[in-house]
């Protein structure tokens, strides 16, 4: 037994053999407690990690793309995708930008009246030129990256056409179009009657773009009154009016929308004639139609 174990020459290479295995042993035993082992980061740590695994923009995967050596077919689609993503975030900011502007913006006044006439009869209303409303409204349209300009299009035989557009800095923008016929009111020549037309068009498809709406410069009309002009009609004219309202079958509240008026006691005075020799025809007429049904 003694010569087995002290076979001369084995001594080193046995114990260079333990050496290795003990080494081996120590290795895989590291390796099993770095596998099992818990990392404990630190809040820097901690935010940084949250911040790589946040949701990339579509650039920034174009990016990592372009540096993998990816394919045509899909840096293609990576781009179409950053062009919708910018797309969407352009009609964010629009949307936003609208918000704030109709939230600031001041109130639109009739500041022009019109008042002729003619063979067809008397026109008077009042509205708003396109200079004042853009006065008004273009400041706070700038202050909020918007812009507005129109294309126009009056093509012979054709009803001109006008489109408003609305845009914002990063390129969204929305339209507004209305159409109608040359304005041959008065003694316009041809080009006159495109210019008149056109602006017209572009006073609404603002407005409409926009959601703006008017209100009667009531100051302004106050002030070129004269007594006469805002003298209203007494109770016992109104009385008249009523009764031949009630004679020629009239609708009070029709009535009230023709001669532009919220109650019959609003009549202005210098229209009472007026207004009931209206009245007057319209009893005849139909005391007419009941004469001419009853011989029949």
């Amino acid at each position: 037994m003694a010569d087995l174990l002290d076979i001369p020459g084995t001594e080193e290479h046995i114990g260079g053999l333990a050496t290795g295995v003990v080494a081996k042993a120590k290795q895989a035993m590291e390796a099993k407690k770095m596998g099992n082992a818990v990392e404990v980061h630190t809040p820097a740590q901690i935010a940084a990690s949250e911040q790589s695994r946040a949701v990339m923009t579509p650039m920034e995967m174009l990016d990592r793309a372009v540096s993998s050596g990816a394919s045509v077919e899909t840096l293609t689609q990576l781009m179409n995708l950053q062009e919708r993503w910018e797309a969407n975030q352009a009609r964010k900011a629009f949307d936003a930008a609208m918000a704030a502007a109709k939230a600031n913006m001041p109130a639109i006044v009739k500041n022009r009246k019109v008042d002729f006439t003619t063979g067809k009869g008397r026109t008077n209303y009042q509205y708003e030129d396109l200079a004042s409303i853009m006065n008004q409204i273009g400041p706070v349209l700038s202050a909020n990256g918007l812009s507005v300009r129109y294309r126009t299009s009056a093509d012979p035989n054709l009803p001109i056409s006008v489109t408003c557009i609305i845009s914002h800095q990063m390129g969204h923008s929305e339209e507004n179009t209305l159409m109608a016929g040359r304005d041959d009111s008065g003694n316009k020549n041809s080009i006159q009657q495109i210019g008149s037309t056109v602006t017209y068009l572009q006073r609404y498809t603002l407005k409409a773009a926009l959601g703006l709406a008017a209100a009667v410069d009531d100051d302004g009309s106050k002030a070129d009154q004269t007594n006469d002009d805002a003298k209203l009609i007494t109770e016992a004219q109104a009385s008249v009016i009523r009764d031949l309202i009630e004679k020629g079958e009239v609708d009070t509240a029709v009535f009230c929308e023709r001669w532009k008026v919220d109650a019959v006691t609003d009549i202005p005075l210098k229209q009472f004639n007026e207004v009931v020799g209206s009245l007057r025809q319209r009893v005849a007429y139909l005391a007419t139609q009941r004469s001419q049904g009853s011989a029949a």
